[in-house]
């Protein structure tokens, strides 16, 4: 297949056409091919933008790991990772938002219940009004959030299309960012909320039902379009998993940040977690298109014949995608001691800032992004081969994985420093 672009620019004076350029570009590859310098001027500035708000996230999470909500009822540590996991889902659920609504309503309740039962497990014990108090929390977070962030996806990628950007450069950063500030404030404001009628605990079971009750009714409505039908029915495998694979991180910070030792995890989190997500997600989505414009699902293309790609060919080739994966390889030290500088210059968290932790802070930082951007490449090939669609089941683990990984690479920086 070759793929032909053509650029037409008109000049006009006195509203008299004067002349025109013309420019053609033809590729071989059945795609047109962005140069180093194209990705990286339609990435970085979202990059950074993404990034700072993941900053005020974990300003945000540092402030309110001090409540008496989280201090009594530490499980919503677990729970977090989770409810912000679902920001990786928007990109399948655009047809619809109350799709939306209805994967968030029941992944809430699943992740609830996950923390609920990873918390009743370490603590040898189960607290009725704290699960009553997490189970509304966190049903009625994710249906916000979900909501709210489904309609700022449409706007971010119309928005990228009217003014001739990638919508694989930016939307996945900038929604996935806007995902980890409005889940957490969300869930820390609905929590408190719920908390403090935790001895009327008939009310949060009542506001948990509710959510629960009407999502048939949601289910029913959506289930009319025949596209929103095929995501509703095949999304939930990965959603679920994902869900799992981010409670595990959780899990690991709810044992970790109110430790003396891990002081600065609050804070520290939701960045290393987010640039991985970010990042890959842009990469999985590019992968995705790709394939999209050069072959049909079942079908790998001649220059993605390897089922299982050496890595030196994921990085360090000509191709497309192995550019895009060297720009945001390189992106992640820069972005990341900027990150670290703004925490340290809101002193937030671990202020104090030895050679020794930002050193193996970024050096966990890149690990964690090449694992990433090594697992897309194969996850993405092994998706598209099974004839499935690679945006509706990549993301969701990927944004998990980098969640586990940047938890455990973040803590394990902590411990030896």
């Amino acid at each position: 297949m070759v793929f032909t672009h053509l650029e037409l620019e008109f000049r006009y004076v006195a509203q008299k056409l004067r002349g025109f350029t013309c420019k053609l570009t033809r590729s071989t590859d059945g795609y047109l091919p962005e140069s180093s310098a194209q990705i990286t001027a339609q990435v970085l500035l979202p990059y950074l933008l993404t990034g700072l708000s993941m900053v005020a996230t974990g300003m945000i999470m540092e402030t309110v790991q001090h409540w008496e909500m989280f201090k009594e009822i530490s499980e919503v540590f677990i729970l977090v990772p989770a409810l912000v996991g679902l920001k990786g889902n928007l990109e399948m659920t655009l047809a619809s938002r109350l799709s939306t609504a209805v994967q968030a309503t029941v992944v809430g309740f699943l992740a609830t219940l996950a923390a609920a039962m990873l918390g009743a497990i370490s603590r040898n014990r189960v607290d009725l009004q704290q699960t009553a108090v997490l189970l509304a929390s966190g049903v009625t977070t994710a249906f916000t959030a979900a909501l709210t962030l489904g309609l700022v996806m449409v706007g971010v990628i119309t928005g990228s299309r009217k003014v001739g950007v990638n919508p694989d450069n930016v939307a996945t950063p900038i929604a996935a960012s806007l995902g980890d500030l409005i889940t957490l404030s969300l869930l820390a404001g609905i929590g408190r909320f719920f908390f403090q009628f935790k001895e009327l605990w008939y009310v949060s079971i009542v506001t948990c039902a509710i959510f629960l009750l009407l999502v048939p009714i949601w289910l029913a409505i959506a289930r009319r379009n025949p596209a929103i039908r095929e995501v509703l029915r095949s999304v939930w495998h990965p959603v679920i998993a994902a869900m799992l694979i981010s409670s595990a991180g959780g899990l690991i910070l709810d044992k970790t940040v109110s430790h003396p030792q891990f002081d600065g995890m609050a804070v520290f989190t939701p960045i290393i977690n987010g640039v991985g997500g970010n990042l890959v997600g842009i990469q999985a989505s590019r992968i995705s298109t790709y394939l999209h414009c050069v072959s049909l699902p079942g079908i790998l293309p001649h220059s993605m014949k390897e089922h299982c790609p050496h890595p030196g060919r994921t990085f360090c080739s000509s191709g497309v995608n192995s550019t895009s994966a060297r720009v945001l390889l390189l992106l992640v030290i820069p972005g990341h001691l900027l990150f670290l500088y703004t925490v340290y210059w809101l002193q937030g968290g671990h202020s104090n800032m030895t050679p020794a932790f930002i050193c193996c802070y970024l050096f966990a930082a890149l690990m964690q992004v090449l694992l990433l951007l090594y697992v897309a490449d194969v996850l993405v090939r092994l998706i598209w081969r099974r004839g499935l669609d690679p945006d509706n089941f990549s993301i969701p683990y990927l944004t998990a994985l980098g969640d586990l990984l940047g938890t455990s690479l973040l803590a394990l920086t902590f411990r030896v420093t």
